[in-house]
């Protein structure tokens, strides 16, 4: 009973953060015009809006899934560890123009330390959205099993 109303509130969270985070990217495409490299901006306010339509669906799905309490608790952090670092890492990008990473948006290397930092966004925003997918195919899995 416990996991149910715990995967309820995530549920309705996931939905809220998706909206906030969808909001987020809308208010940066406005920004798009005053930034140090408008392309990765452009990333930025498609990353915001796209993640941000991710957890919302994330969030319609969650009942579905069925999963350990652990499991989920963890597909929770990562999905929104993942949505909201993937977003501001990109932001950061565009606003200092950093992004050795981003050559093809027009990422220019700047410093050691933003350049780390961005790096260390990217790859940690890969790891943690992999495993969100492998969780929630995994938890629809289980649900399969479960209802066969």
């Amino acid at each position: 009973m416990e996991t149910e109303i715990s995967k309820k509130q995530q549920a309705n969270k996931l939905i809220f953060l998706g909206i906030f985070l969808f909001f987020l990217g809308l208010v940066i495409g406005l920004l798009i015009p005053i930034l140090a490299k408008p392309r990765i901006g452009l990333s930025s306010h498609l990353e915001g809006v796209m993640n941000g339509m991710f957890l919302v669906i994330l969030g319609l799905i969650w009942n579905r899934l069925s999963l350990s309490y652990f499991w989920l608790k963890t597909s929770f952090q990562l999905a929104v560890f993942g949505t909201f670092v993937n977003f501001s890492t990109i932001g950061l990008a565009a606003a200092t123009g950093a992004g050795k990473l981003l050559p093809i948006a027009g990422g220019t290397e700047q410093g050691p330390f933003i350049e780390s930092l961005i790096a260390l966004g990217l790859i940690s925003v890969t790891i943690a959205m992999l495993l969100v997918c492998i969780l929630v195919m995994k938890g629809l899995v289980n649900q399969t099993k479960n209802e066969g």
